[in-house]
């Protein structure tokens, strides 16, 4: 376990926190940006952050942001802090610290939940670790893995590790095949599927692979290539964004014990322009509910609830790693898309709806976090 002292960040100049100033901003000028609801405004929350990757929102009114390389940092009252005590962590390729969720009853557990990567003998692997928050925020305390990946993934890509508290509780974890596409259909690797495990780590005995030989009892649904958005709907459906390799990226309402393909059918290319698999469709196989081609690299998904624009109720937002937008997609009109796009908007790796209805997003181009407002908002 590491323990790093939790030092903090003026308002406007910054200190230094390892090798990144966090700077807050006492006021912000107006951005405009039209769309399809009326004019929008960008705040900026906070700058100089460090391949930031996940957003989390505490009953207190302040603001958790992971960064891969594997800070954890609070942003209250116009200060940030960084948080001590977290897990080790290997800030390899694309792996390090990645996602985090503040489950429901946050207020009566103040347990946090992490993903990350984690040395495995000679490669590394997606693990959930879960702290409780100490009083004053300064420290996760009491940290401890509840799950691991099977070790044998070697290279640094395709971790997943978004994780999503379901209506019951349990906890959904995405992992990518980690560069090993054949991996993804191999109910005995973890690699390219999604999880669902019980709070402590344990297996719920009603996953759809448990008893069956040879099969990880984790796995809920698999033939997934790298999911790294996923959000529940207003109905309480799991759903996921993905990559996909040369086009092909896949939005998939995720169904329990469900195959979803990757690498046997796609709608993309290999990035040599080889064809993959045997095409688009195969019975047994679940299809997308959309997909982009060519790619815009998804990272990030929210369902918006339609607090502060009642006609995006229930619509899907997705960050872009290589277009420079916020995808919105309405599944009333057969996922049409509306591209929101301004200057804060390059390489979105997370969003999420704050809780007065804000959409709040990470830019790794800008090291900043941002949220989007009604021109007329508060």
């Amino acid at each position: 376990m590491r323990h790093r002292g939790s030092r903090p960040i003026l308002r406007l100049a910054g200190l230094v926190l390892g090798a990144a100033a966090l700077f807050l901003p006492l006021s912000d000028p107006a951005r405009a940006l039209d769309s399809s609801a009326g004019p929008l405004r960008i705040e900026t929350v906070a700058t100089g952050l460090s391949e930031p990757w996940a957003i989390g929102f505490l009953p207190d009114g302040s603001v958790l942001v992971t960064e891969r390389g594997g800070r954890l940092v609070r942003i209250a009252d116009g200060v940030a802090a960084e948080v001590a005590g977290l897990p080790d962590v290997a800030a390899v390729g694309q792996g390090g610290l990645l996602d985090l969720l503040v489950p429901r009853d946050f207020a009566e557990s103040r347990e946090i939940f992490l993903s990350y990567a984690k040395r495995q003998g000679r490669g590394e692997g997606t693990a959930l670790g879960v702290g409780r928050l100490s009083e004053d925020g300064t420290r996760l305390e009491g940290v401890r893995e509840i799950f691991a990946m099977a070790p044998g993934a070697r290279g640094g890509r395709h971790f997943g590790s978004r994780i999503v508290e379901g209506p019951e509780g349990h906890l959904f974890l995405t992992i990518g095949d980690r560069g090993e596409d054949r991996s993804a259909q191999d109910l005995a690797r973890h690699e390219g599927s999604v999880l669902r495990l019980n709070r402590d780590g344990t297996v719920p005995g009603d996953n759809p692979f448990v008893g069956q030989p040879g099969a990880r009892p984790e796995i809920w649904s698999y033939g997934h290539r790298n999911p790294q958005g996923a959000a529940l709907d207003l109905e309480g459906r799991l759903w996921v964004n993905e990559h996909g390799a040369r086009g092909g990226d896949e939005v998939n309402l995720i169904e329990k014990g469900a195959n979803y393909g990757w690498p046997v059918i796609s709608y993309g290319r290999h990035y040599s322009g080889r064809k993959i698999g045997e095409g688009t469709a195969k019975p047994g196989m679940e299809q997308p509910v959309h997909y982009w081609d060519p790619s815009i690299a998804p990272s990030g998904l929210m369902i918006y609830s339609g607090a502060l624009w009642p006609e995006w109720r229930g619509h899907l937002f997705s960050g872009s790693l290589n277009s420079g937008f916020l995808s919105r997609l309405d599944p009333d009109s057969g996922f049409a898309e509306e591209r929101l796009e301004a200057p804060q908007t390059g390489r979105v790796r997370d969003l999420r709806e704050g809780p007065e209805g804000a959409i709040w997003f990470l830019s790794v181009t800008d090291g900043a976090l941002y949220r989007l407002l009604p021109e007329t908002g508060q």
